[in-house]
């Protein structure tokens, strides 16, 4: 069994999600022989407000 956690700030549409979740399990099957269907993927989504860079509440930097 593989578990992979992706934690990212939150506004991803379900079809990113679902192109993302589709290509880890694509890249754990090819490069480290992960069995697919015992492979989980959990993605935690965080508010802006809930995560900083240097010390700034990304909530405080402009998008992009």
């Amino acid at each position: 069994m593989a578990f992979v956690q992706v934690s990212m700030l939150e506004g991803r549409t379900v079809e990113q999600k679902r192109a993302l979740t589709q290509a880890i399990n694509e890249a754990m099957v090819e490069h480290v022989g992960a069995n697919p269907e015992l492979l989980h993927i959990v993605i935690t989504e965080y508010p802006r407000g809930d995560w900083a860079r240097a010390g700034v509440l990304m909530s405080d930097i402009p998008p992009g």
